[in-house]
């Protein structure tokens, strides 16, 4: 497809001075998330367990994006970082529930603490990051959570039960708390990303012949972008999606 030109892509004025927070927000899609808040004039907070990483994305976006490193694992630890991006950013009005790993494993070998640990990685955090900024989203009369979720599980993907039955699991986290916080103007959605070539995922499990497979289940020939799924998420936590609340976002090229 070539590069990607983002000269002509939306801006959102309702998200100008808006406190943005972001998991996971170092590298990958995160990384291209907070690059976008930042573009859009956004006040941007974001967690992420590589320092190293954080500290540079932060560091190159300037004066207006923070960055605190934190282990998604620890809640205390996430309850910590998230009070100090408040003191940073104001508090948070949109949430980017972002942080996860799809670390293959062989079901045959999987142990209980290891499954214990791909759920408090995937999928636990994000519920007591909601709790975390969900009261303040109150006060201010609404806000808006984003989490993401995966096509994996629903195109039947194997090598990882862990990570598809947690990212399954994220839907049900959606819409239950889009219920509860439907009353407050706060709405919550999810967002379903196809195979992203993140640098992650090409240095880990790209190949000619994976790739193939991924475009031939794929409605569009291109590959999928981290920029488009920061596009979308941008749109959700503007005003214009004002009436969207409790449903999936695809963003995975028509794959079947």
């Amino acid at each position: 497809m070539g590069q990607i030109d983002q000269s002509q892509f939306a801006i959102y004025p309702s998200l100008k001075d808006k406190s943005v927070f972001v998991t996971g927000g170092a590298s990958g899609i995160g990384a291209e998330i907070v690059k976008a808040f930042a573009a859009q004039g956004s006040r941007v907070g974001f967690v992420d367990i590589d320092a190293k990483g954080g500290a540079a994305l932060a560091a190159e976006l300037g004066d207006t994006v923070h960055f605190e490193q934190c282990d998604l694992r620890d809640i205390s630890a996430l309850r910590t970082a998230f009070k100090k991006l408040a003191e940073a950013c104001g508090p948070a009005h949109v949430l980017v529930n972002n942080a996860a790993r799809d670390d293959r494993h062989d079901w045959r070998t999987v142990e209980p603490d290891y499954w214990d640990e791909r759920y408090a990685t995937n999928l636990r955090h994000m519920f007591f990051a909601i709790q975390a900024v969900a009261p303040a989203m109150i006060e201010a009369g609404g806000g808006s959570i984003i989490n993401f979720g995966s096509n994996s599980w629903m195109q039947a993907s194997g090598d990882m039960p862990a990570y598809t039955s947690s990212k399954s699991a994220v839907h049900g986290l959606t819409r239950t708390m889009a219920r509860d916080l439907g009353d407050h103007r706060i709405r919550v959605n999810t967002v379903v990303p196809g195979w992203v070539m993140t640098e992650r995922q090409k240095q880990l499990w790209v190949t000619p012949e994976a790739l193939k497979e991924a475009l031939d289940r794929q409605c569009l020939p291109d590959e999928i972008e981290p920029v488009y799924l920061a596009r979308m998420v941008l749109f959700l936590a503007s005003d214009d999606a004002a009436m969207c609340t409790a449903n999936n976002y695809m963003v995975e090229a028509g794959s079947i």
